[in-house]
């Protein structure tokens, strides 16, 4: 019989999960009541995807304003403390830069222009034009930013994160000065305590930075390493893909999330005989066409992954064999030609013309990217996804 469908993926509908909760069972439980009420059958190498945020809320892994107070205290000394390149971010940074405020007596908050690293922006890039502004070179005051561009306003959310960012910094009894600049070492001639809150760009930024003259340069994967007052803490990414819970509290990403895959893959096995790869997804790394918004504001799309995920895809590309190698062919002789190419293809296509528009990219990022639109983040309940033939091709029955 002819196959019609191809990939699927399904969002998974779960409780609501609470600290404490024994979250490999629940998805286990999840995933099989699911097989078991005839929804799908179970394939082989099948995808099931546990979002890190049910992931770190049953961990209970959270940090308070005062912890971060008392972390940033003890590694930037507690006086000026220079915070570069922040996303402009209610939910990812903004409770962030409370507990950073609390650690210091001055913020020097420099700020990117005309976006942040992930497409936030604070104003319409052709405005620089306009005002004969070079963002590679010229360095603006809060004061000069406003005169000749007003106050900020985010597209979407019309939040003016500039004053927003001042304000919560001088609640928590900082004083705040707020500069422009796309040179990191700008900052040191403000301040040489600095803390780097860049995500994907961070290693370059400190390095810049310490060249500069800096005498302590720390970024965001530096702070939360370790537990404070009993806190939640990520040894590997620290506030990195962090979230706000309250308005006084973080969700930290994450952590051992490779015990975690490893375990949830061992019990369906227990249980099924199948073999069901499994990973721990954040943020796509997708970006908005129209916002211009890079969505991965975390440090990776997946922190855990079993072993059957590794690597990237190595495809054919389609249209191409056909427009070109079996151009001349058309009807059961171009399937055919086509099917055969594909069941002797290279193991490794790197760089032969054939894929030349395929997507080189690790599969994790690919099938995180896919879960994330998937799942949502809203109110769809489905914190769980469920992948099939993901791996299949044009070939499989």
């Amino acid at each position: 019989m002819t196959r019609f469908v191809g990939t699927t993926s399904r969002g998974l509908r779960a409780p609501i999960i609470r600290e404490g909760d024994d979250l490999k069972k629940i998805v286990v439980d999840t995933f099989l009541g699911a097989v078991d009420a005839g929804e799908f059958e179970i394939g082989t190498k099948d995808v099931l995807a546990v979002t890190e945020s049910i992931v770190a809320r049953a961990q209970a892994n959270y940090a308070t304003t005062e912890d971060i107070a008392q972390d940033v205290k003890a590694k930037l000394g507690g006086e000026t403390v220079g915070v570069v390149f922040p996303i402009l971010s209610r939910n990812r940074f903004a409770i962030c830069l409370r507990g950073i405020a609390k650690g210091a007596k001055k913020i020097v908050l420099m700020l990117s222009y005309p976006s942040d690293e992930v497409g936030n922006h604070i104003l319409d890039i052709d405005k620089l034009d306009e005002k004969g502004i070079n963002p590679y070179s010229d360095v603006l005051t809060q004061a000069e930013f406003e005169g000749l561009f007003g106050k900020s306003c985010h597209t979407f959310t019309a939040v003016d994160y500039v004053n927003y960012y001042k304000g919560l910094i001088e609640e928590e009894g900082a004083e705040a000065e707020i500069i422009f600049s796309n040179n990191p070492r700008t900052v040191v001639e403000y301040t040489d305590k600095v803390l780097c809150c860049d995500i994907h760009t961070r290693a370059r930024t400190k390095r810049l930075i310490k060249e500069a003259g800096a005498t302590v340069v720390l970024g965001m994967d530096d702070i939360m390493t370790e537990s404070v007052n009993g806190s939640g803490y990520n040894s590997d990414y620290g506030l990195l893909g962090s979230n706000k819970a309250t308005e006084d509290k973080v969700k930290l990403f994450p952590v051992n999330c490779q015990e975690f895959v490893d375990g949830v893959q061992a019990e369906i096995k227990a249980r099924t005989g199948k073999t069901v790869e499994v990973m721990v997804y954040g943020d796509g790394a997708f970006k908005d066409p129209v916002g211009k918004i890079w969505e991965l504001a975390d440090p990776v799309v997946s922190p855990g992954y079993t072993k059957g995920l590794e690597g990237q895809p190595n495809e054919l590309k389609l249209k191409y064999l056909a427009d070109n190698d079996f151009a001349d062919l058309s009807g059961d002789e171009l399937k055919d030609a086509i099917e055969d190419a594909i069941k002797t293809k290279d193991a490794n296509l790197v760089g032969q013309m054939v894929t030349e528009g395929t997507t080189p990219r690790r599969l994790t990022d690919l099938l995180g990217s896919l879960c994330d639109l998937t799942s949502g983040s809203g109110d769809k309940g489905t914190p769980i996804i469920y992948i099939q033939g993901y791996f299949d091709n044009y070939t499989t029955d």
